[in-house]
């Protein structure tokens, strides 16, 4: 079994990845060298707080405001789209 990659204190994109609205698709894109993907609803709002002074727990801590929910529940949430994000480099170290 793979081992879960660990999280950065304070996470922010990678060199050559940001975060665009793409005006043709009327959504928020990912982008990296040769990757396109699609941040729609709590994706793009994670994503959006990826800017390297938020700690984990301040991200989710903000979340779980803005959309009235668990804290628990989204701590999972963040927690695995983030290790997802590290796992393919698309998170700074």
């Amino acid at each position: 079994m793979t081992p879960m990659p660990d999280l950065p204190e304070r996470p922010k994109l990678a060199p050559g990845v940001r975060l665009h609205f793409d005006s043709t698709r009327n959504a928020w894109v990912l982008l990296s060298p040769e990757r396109v993907i699609e941040a729609e609803g709590p994706a793009n709002e994670i994503l959006r707080r990826c800017d390297g002074t938020r700690t984990v727990g301040e991200i989710i801590d903000e979340l779980a405001v803005v959309f009235a929910a668990d804290r628990a529940l989204i701590e999972g949430d963040v927690t695995d789209m983030l290790r997802d994000m590290v796992a393919k480099r698309l998170l700074a170290p």
